[in-house]
């Protein structure tokens, strides 16, 4: 029989035009357009470098630190998602902070460096600032145990405080006696007024300030061990079944042993000026700065960089604050995250945006640069 042809046989295809291209793996193509992708993404610096001088403020020492002052905190928000009791412990917070300002954030707000540090040293001199020096809490620009304060202030928080008034009174001749030095000597004080000072917190020792390295390290094992012993070896309802009277400082809490040893006769006859809730300060300077440096790394975890208004609005919890959102939030409308939510109000009290920023520029932690089109952009060092 003749061989029948099948009309649905297969034709040789035309050789295509792309197989003479060399090939390559999938992988390699993902690669190159991830590269391709994170190139786009880092934002152009054109080289200008902001300043963070606010508008309206006087180049001078005195005139920076009010502002620096004023400005730490924002306004508690008419619809913020926390109770009467959470509103007011913000409140105590921020009325309990001391008035320090950190030697940082004067030279990130201050037009020439030089300039600010003479007329510095010429308000020591005079009496109308004091130096707030506490070694051992980083290095370099990032310390944050380096700062001043208005005398003027200092002596408002004297004031403000429990004391008797003829302590207070000298209390303040040893600060007018000795503008330039960060310690006093207490022999004209007895052991009962020091005590009184030290639990006040307007007085410390000074080999307290450098016993330590770190002041907010959690306590260690060998810390826990004789408060964790104490209640097998001393009798119920005693004060050594609970670690003694030197427990909390011993274990890496707070305060000084001063103020719990009132039969202590080795009282150092120098002792260091200190403000009140200085170690609270200390702690949320360090927890801010941290903080922001994280939400760089988020946005940019490959260069660590983002404009202002981005990290800006990270920082406030992606809480829109334009005009139709408070509208919104007024007629009970809004679905969105309420400020009392976000991590800026239940860890950092409602501090601001910008005063975070300028402890971190004038530290060296990030730098400002100008992206000519799309505003001011922040990176990390």
């Amino acid at each position: 029989m003749p061989k029948s042809i099948s009309p649905f046989a297969r034709r040789k295809s035309s050789p295509s035009p792309f197989s003479s291209l060399p090939r390559k793996k999938p992988g390699s193509r993902k690669s190159s357009l991830a590269d391709k992708e994170n190139a786009t993404d880092r934002l152009d610096d054109v080289g200008g470098i902001p300043s963070l001088s606010p508008s309206g403020v006087r180049q001078g020492v005195i005139s920076l630190a009010r502002s620096a002052l004023e400005d730490a905190w924002d306004d508690v928000p008419a619809v913020a998602g926390m109770n009467s009791e959470r509103i007011s412990d913000i409140l105590r917070f921020r009325k309990a902070m001391p008035p320090i300002v950190s030697t940082a954030h004067l030279h990130a707000l201050s037009v020439s460096s030089t300039e600010t540090e003479r007329e510095l040293a010429r308000l020591v001199a005079e009496g109308k600032v004091r130096r707030v020096v506490i070694p051992g809490r980083g290095k370099g620009g990032t310390a944050v145990g380096d700062g001043i304060a208005l005398t003027e202030d200092w002596k408002s928080a004297l004031d403000d405080s429990g004391l008797p008034p003829d302590l207070k009174q000298k209390y303040a001749l040893l600060l007018d006696a000795r503008p330039d030095s960060a310690t006093t000597s207490t022999t004209s004080l007895s052991q009962t007024e020091i005590q009184q000072l030290v639990s006040a917190g307007f007085l410390t020792n000074p080999a307290a300030l450098t016993s330590a390295s770190n002041l907010f390290a959690p306590p260690g094992a060998s810390s826990l061990i004789p408060l964790s012993q104490a209640g097998h070896t001393a009798p119920t309802g005693s004060i050594a079944a609970i670690g003694g009277q030197n427990a909390i400082h011993e274990s890496g809490g707070g305060g000084s042993s001063l103020a719990t040893q009132p039969t202590r006769n080795r009282l150092t006859p120098e002792m260091a000026f200190s403000l009140p809730s200085t170690g609270a300060y200390l702690k949320l300077l360090t927890e801010a700065r941290q903080h922001l440096l994280n939400l760089l790394k988020q946005l940019s975890p490959r260069y660590k960089e983002a404009t202002r208004d981005l990290l800006k609005e990270k920082w406030e919890g992606n809480v829109l604050g334009d005009a139709a959102s408070r509208a919104k939030r007024a007629r009970g409308e809004w679905s969105g995250v309420l400020p009392g939510k976000t991590k800026k109000w239940r860890e950092f009290y409602g501090l601001r945006f910008e005063w975070v920023l300028a402890e971190c520029v004038g530290s060296g932690l990030v730098e400002l640069f100008d992206t000519g089109s799309v505003g001011v952009g922040v990176r990390a060092r």
